[in-house]
């Protein structure tokens, strides 16, 4: 009943100053984080960071009186002394400490008048003891180290007693006020320098221990604010000498400099969680930018498969009405329908692209005033053509390209030449459309002959002939059927009747091939 009493004693006390189980470890090193004295105020107490044992043995903390030097080596013996005793310790997580055989300590003042011991003598007496029996396994730890004497020769015996630990291999942590240690620290290896930070402007302790930097005395500092004369600090400082001013000063500047470093530390690492949280932003802009360009290409490829498809299937459509045709004779006006059919859905499929690309068209200025046989570019096509309708009351037009007549929209098209419309002269062959037009017009005839051709070869070939001949300009054409049956006089003139830009037809007249032949006149 007394070990479990002692048990939950020992968790009921933890729970007060919210201790931690610290890490253990055999090589003698510790490394304590945030930790706090536990006798002191866990919301006033400033937390301390220690390290010793692992890059360096020996630790010599200095810094002004009252500031923290005492507590600091009070809570690095306590905290190991309750770690070892199974007690968790007022630190943060993950604060290691070192498993040592002897915990040695040298603190306070033993003067005694009944044993005539003075104050150097019962430090000196403690240190004798400590001595004898410190080993590579023990931590030790000095307050004001060889205090009480003559400082020149105090300073000189701490050296020595130091130097004869560090030999030892004994983890020692000492508090003095000597500059010589100062120096004995930053001039041996193994040994390290701390203080307790200091606050001139304030002149109070900020009770922060900070290893790797020797602390300055302000004893001055302090004693101006004590309320000591001005002129008793003046004389003082006249009669310290020039090397000693000099060490302090450089003291004094390391410390401005450290303060400076700090802030400038906490600004980088306030600019690198800038930089890593605008890293992460973009990373995930830039995932979603693939994402969407994984999604338009994948929306692409089926959009392409589907168009793939239709014409696939409008083809096989094609092929097989074409063998029906072919076999059973069908009369011309059913193929005549079916062939129209195929052109209005090519130029529907063309007029619903070009609506798509309105808004895609890059700045561009627009033609104004657009004449028959005009040379244009079609920016969504990237083809040239000529116009071969004025635009109507919503801005679309037909615009031959070739053997291609397609209805596009006049926010989709480039004059290529606003100053010769009909692209007359040299100027006009220099562009395709214009060589097209001036072959065309030097080889095509004003007249076709269909006489001898089933109705099926003639209005194949009429409507190859009547693109050519438009295209070329020409104001009317001779069609030349015979008068025969008057099948294919019919034939011409119901496929006539279904051309957009065929004006009018008649019947020739007498002189002109009277029935036999057809006079065609363009838009």
């Amino acid at each position: 009943m007394a070990e479990l009493d002692f048990i939950f004693a020992k968790a009921a006390y933890a729970q007060t100053y919210n201790g931690v189980a610290p890490t253990f470890n055999n090589e003698g090193y510790l490394h304590i984080k945030k930790g706090r004295h536990p006798l002191l105020d866990k919301k006033k107490v400033v937390p301390i960071d220690v390290m010793l044992g692992r890059d360096f043995k020996l630790l010599i903390v200095t810094g002004p009186n009252t500031g923290g030097k005492t507590v600091s080596l009070k809570t690095v013996g306590l905290l190991t002394l309750m770690g070892q005793s199974g007690l968790h310790i007022p630190a943060s997580e993950r604060s290691e400490l070192g498993i040592f055989e002897e915990v040695f300590a040298d603190i306070g003042d033993e003067q005694s008048i009944e044993q005539s011991l003075s104050t150097f003598s019962s430090h000196m007496t403690n240190i004798i003891r400590i001595l004898k029996k410190v080993n590579d396994r023990s931590l030790v730890l000095f307050d004001e180290l060889c205090a009480g004497t003559d400082p020149t020769e105090g300073a000189a015996l701490a050296i020595s007693i130091l130097s004869r630990l560090h030999l030892y291999g004994a983890r020692t942590m000492a508090t003095t006020h000597y500059s010589e240690l100062k120096v004995f620290a930053l001039s041996t290896p193994d040994v390290e320098n701390a203080c307790c930070e200091f606050n001139v402007e304030t002149l109070s302790p900020t009770y922060r221990l900070l290893i790797g930097i020797p602390g300055k005395s302000n004893a001055f500092a302090i004693s101006e604010k004590l309320g000591l004369s001005k002129d008793l600090i003046e004389d003082a400082k006249t009669r310290i000498s020039e090397n000693d001013e000099n060490f302090e000063d450089l003291l004094a500047d390391l410390e401005k400099s450290r303060v400076t470093i700090e802030k400038e530390q906490a600004e980088i690492n306030r600019y690198k969680q800038e930089i890593q949280s605008l890293k992460e932003r973009l990373e995930q802009k830039q995932e979603k930018l693939d994402a969407s360009r994984d999604k338009i290409l994948r929306d692409a490829n089926e959009e392409a498969f589907r168009i793939l498809k239709e014409a696939k299937d409008v083809a096989d459509e094609t092929i097989r009405n074409f063998n029906k045709y072919g076999k059973a004779n069908a009369p011309m006006s059913e193929m005549e329908k079916e062939r129209t059919r195929l052109r209005d859905k090519m130029n529907a499929s063309q007029k619903k692209l070009a609506d798509q690309k309105k808004n895609a068209v890059p700045n561009h200025k627009v033609p104004k005033k657009l004449q028959i046989g005009d040379t244009v570019k079609v920016i969504s096509m990237n083809l040239k053509g000529t116009v071969h309708t004025l635009p109507n009351a919503k801005g679309d037009l037909y615009v031959q390209m070739g053997i291609l007549r397609s209805l596009v929209n006049i926010n989709d098209l480039i004059l290529i030449d606003e100053d010769s419309p009909m692209m007359s002269g040299a100027k006009a062959n220099k562009t395709g459309a214009g060589k097209i037009r001036m072959s065309k017009s030097a080889t095509i005839s004003p007249e076709i002959n269909l006489i001898g051709k089933t109705t099926d070869e003639a209005i194949a070939l009429l409507d190859k002939y009547l693109d050519d001949a438009y295209l070329s300009h020409l104001g009317s054409v001779r069609i030349v059927h015979g008068k025969g049956t008057g099948a294919l006089r019919n034939a011409v003139h119901t496929y006539l009747k279904r051309q957009k830009h065929v004006k009018s037809y008649h019947l020739g007249e007498y002189g002109e091939g009277d029935a036999g032949v057809t006079i065609a006149e363009f838009k």
